[in-house]
């Protein structure tokens, strides 16, 4: 059973659940558009990229959320193209060759 505490004839508040703070409406993400299988350092990676290529999510790429988000979809063999250039920029041209990108619809 909780006690209560006095400090100076008041009741601690040191317990209990905060009131839920007002909604504040802000901007969602962009929607992912890209799911790229890569070798990165010798362990395949699966990384989640926006329209513009940014990296939005980095993930094991034997997780079974990969094969979930792959189903029906036809993947593209490399990320040689220069669209990929800054977002692969830690990857030699071997591990870009073998990269394996889908394309998610929105």
């Amino acid at each position: 059973m909780a006690r209560l505490l006095w400090q100076d004839g008041y009741m601690s508040q040191t317990f209990g659940m905060e009131a839920p703070r007002e909604n504040v409406q802000t901007p969602h993400r962009p929607p992912v558009r890209y799911l790229m299988l890569i070798d990165s350092g010798g362990s395949m990676v699966a990384r989640l990229f926006l329209e513009n290529r940014e990296l939005a999510a980095e993930f094991d790429a034997t997780a079974e959320e990969v094969t979930a988000m792959t189903q029906g979809l036809q993947p593209q063999r490399g990320a040689q193209g220069s669209e990929w250039d800054s977002a692969l920029q830690g990857h030699n041209a071997d591990e870009r060759v073998s990269a394996v990108v889908y394309t998610i619809s929105v």
